[in-house]
């Protein structure tokens, strides 16, 4: 989605306070970008003129309802700009459904930003928008803000790495991220998602653990290689790990400004995999979450 030529941040808003985190922290990236900002909130009612089905009094309903929704996303607007006086804010009220719209939206958009995900309490899995958002060949990197930052700020920013060409768009995403915010950048490779207690039983069974760990570090140095030269102000740590990818992505993400994965990845070690990872990262992680996805 671009706005006067150029590519827009676009945040999706549902009146939730999730969704309000989600639009500061919006803002604070767009101004950081100098790119325009679009509020968008999809009405998924029925309305008789966009289906078949006709809802008893949709007529009186939706007139009132559009105004209710401007006048709150004029109120947003005007937060945003009070983050930043020359930030370009326009708002959107589009019929639809939320997923479809938004990854419409997104096919030419900066980025898509989201709030953090409902979880539902019994069955423990994302709310239906966020995680179809995540299934489909959404154009734009998709961040879901969780934790407790409203914006970006200079804390660490941490970045999966699998030697994938996911893992490769991501650590773009990272550098760029941490480039501009005066973040230090943190390289994570996991490379086994082995039951390594279940191995440790078998104690004949002597796996050559050197040789793997030499692959894997020599997966991270080159999926890392040039970018240093490109962005010379970010200091990096590379953290090579036998631990599951999600646990040691969270470990590092502690106290992150930014999480960075890529959607199914797959990287030279077959067992080092980023693509459930990027759903779990969504869920669970402590802070808000890049996901980027190849193709």
């Amino acid at each position: 989605m671009t706005v006067g030529g150029r590519k827009a941040i676009i945040v999706g808003f549902d009146l939730t306070e999730r969704s309000r985190k989600a639009v500061r922290w919006a803002a604070h990236e767009a101004s950081s970008r100098r790119r325009p900002l679009l509020l968008v909130h999809v009405l998924t009612w029925p309305f008789e003129a966009h289906t078949p089905t006709k809802v008893p009094g949709a007529g009186g309903i939706l007139e009132p309802l559009q105004q209710v929704l401007c006048r709150e996303l004029e109120v947003l607007a005007g937060s945003c700009r009070g983050i930043d006086a020359d930030l370009e804010v326009r708002s959107d009220i589009p019929f639809g459904d939320p997923a479809g719209v938004l990854s419409e939206l997104a096919g030419t958009a900066e980025v898509l930003v989201l709030g953090g995900p409902r979880i539902e309490a019994e069955l423990g899995v994302l709310g239906s928008t966020s995680a179809e958002l995540l299934t489909r060949r959404v154009g734009a990197p998709v961040v879901v803000v969780r934790g407790g930052r409203e914006q970006p700020d200079s804390a660490p920013v941490v970045v999966g790495v699998d030697g994938s060409s996911a893992s490769r768009l991501a650590i773009g995403f990272a550098y760029d991220f941490a480039s501009r915010h005066g973040c230090d950048l943190v390289a994570v490779h996991a490379w086994s998602d082995l039951p390594l207690d279940s191995f440790a039983r078998v104690r004949q069974w002597e796996l050559p653990w050197s040789e793997v760990r030499d692959e894997a570090e020599e997966v991270l140095a080159e999926s890392l290689a040039g970018w240093a030269e490109q962005y010379p102000n970010v200091s990096v740590r590379r953290s090579v790990t036998p631990e599951k990818p999600v646990e040691a992505l969270f470990r590092e993400a502690a106290d992150a400004s930014l999480l960075v994965v890529g959607s199914h990845g797959r990287g030279r070690i077959r067992r080092s995999v980023l693509g459930s990872v990027s759903h779990a990262v969504v869920n669970r992680a402590p802070c808000p979450v890049a996901v980027l996805r190849a193709g």
